[in-house]
């Protein structure tokens, strides 16, 4: 088995997950030390394999597919093929953990549904996300982030006042993926508890819900749905993001007690705001946050980003720059933290990966190689996991169970 060293070192994972959701549980899996074999087929390849993603329209060429399916091992197969579902049954047997994130119904249209692995391997534990879950009216609808983000409630609370419900993409995908792999997780912990596997029905959308915390409540308890606020907090201010000197430069500023108060009036040379009493508390400030806005902007957009936050952390105001994709990449603080790795890939050569977000410290989750060539590991889970022989793996080549 190729494995890792981390907590779930020894777990196998069939990954039949697409785009960046589902993918996204499979790549924390990896990290965690799974062994996770990520099938494909040739005339469906993941979708952040092809178009705009892929350099020069080369399948195995797309860094966006390589750093979410770091580590994962590349099968390919044929699944219109009996053969090639055959296959899968044989991998199931000895595998612990199914995942996929296909439309509700199409494992059951290839015949490898849960009713049918569950069969092959009772102590199966199967994750199955889809837009909205396997009941209710809506279940068979398709949806992409943007759908996840709009009927959880997500955009309806993120955006200006005066603005629209804002569009939340890869970044709602990626939270789905977090919540699959919890649930992964947590089947996997009962089973090594109670030896009993179970499927994990997930619903995208419900995913997201979770993070609406008190909109929900609000409602809930007292009929009141939450407006859009921009940057601006419901009980703290000054908060908000203001601008810097530089061109499109931001800093986010945040005030929640009064000490940090007076602190930012000392460090915005205004100490005489600290005692004027349109500023007195909490409330008076929120009361009065356009006139805040002002002030700070007006401070802010004198000094560089990093200069701003510099002066006002070491005051104890909470304050940080905005960061952009070439910020995060040059960071000296994620630069000292080790978050970025070097992983060469065949046919992009070096890439600069991000390191999983956790450091355990008995059991450290790791990137390990790049993200699966198209088929590429082939012969590793045909001859070493299935025990396959040459003779038999050329057969099933001639009748194109790998096409």
């Amino acid at each position: 088995m190729q494995e890792g060293s981390g907590p779930l070192a020894g777990v196998r994972v069939v990954d039949f997950t697409w785009a960046l959701a589902g993918p996204g549980c499979t790549l924390f899996l990896g990290m965690l030390g799974a062994e996770v074999i990520k099938v494909e087929t040739a005339q469906y390849p993941d979708a952040m394999r092809r178009g705009a993603y892929s350099v020069s329209g080369d399948l195995d060429s797309s860094p966006t597919f390589n750093s979410a399916n770091l580590n994962k091992l590349g099968l390919r197969l044929n699944l219109r093929r009996p053969e090639g579902v055959q296959i899968i049954k044989r991998l199931v047997a000895v595998s612990d953990v199914v995942v996929e994130n296909f439309r509700l119904g199409v494992m059951d249209r290839i015949g490898l549904g849960y009713q049918v692995l569950r069969q092959v391997n009772p102590t199966l534990v199967m994750a199955s996300s889809c837009a909205f879950g396997s009941t209710g009216p809506w279940r068979e609808l398709a949806g992409y982030a943007n759908v996840f983000n709009a009927m959880s409630g997500m955009g309806s609370i993120t955006g200006y006042q005066d603005g629209p419900p804002t569009e939340l993409r890869d970044s709602i995908d990626m939270r789905v993926g977090t919540n699959l792999t919890f649930a992964v997780l947590a089947a996997l912990y009962h089973r090594q508890r109670t030896g009993v596997g179970q499927y994990i029905d997930h619903a995208a959308a419900e995913a997201i819900t979770r993070h609406l915390g008190d909109a929900v409540m609000d409602y809930a308890m007292n009929q009141r749905v939450t407006p859009r606020r921009g940057n601006r907090d419901p009980l703290m201010a000054p908060h908000g993001c203001y601008p810097c000197k530089e061109n499109d430069t931001w800093l986010s500023l945040a005030v929640g007690t009064d000490d940090e108060w007076r602190a930012l009036c000392l460090v915005l040379g205004r100490p005489d705001l600290a005692a004027d009493p349109r500023f007195a508390d909490g409330a008076a400030r929120w009361a009065q946050q356009a006139e805040l806005d002002s002030i700070i902007g007006a401070w802010t957009c004198q000094r560089d980003a990093r200069q701003a936050m510099q002066e006002l952390q070491e005051a104890g105001v909470a304050a940080i720059p905005s960061f952009s994709a070439k910020d995060l990449f040059e960071d000296p603080h994620l630069r000292a933290r080790g978050v970025w790795q070097d992983v060469e890939h065949p046919k992009l050569g070096t890439t600069h990966v991000q390191v999983p977000p956790w450091r355990l410290s008995a059991t450290p989750a790791s990137v390990r190689r790049h993200g699966p060539l198209l088929g590429g590991d082939n012969d590793y889970v045909l001859c070493q996991v299935l025990g396959m022989g040459a003779g038999e793996v050329e057969r099933l080549a001639g009748q194109q169970v790998f096409e």
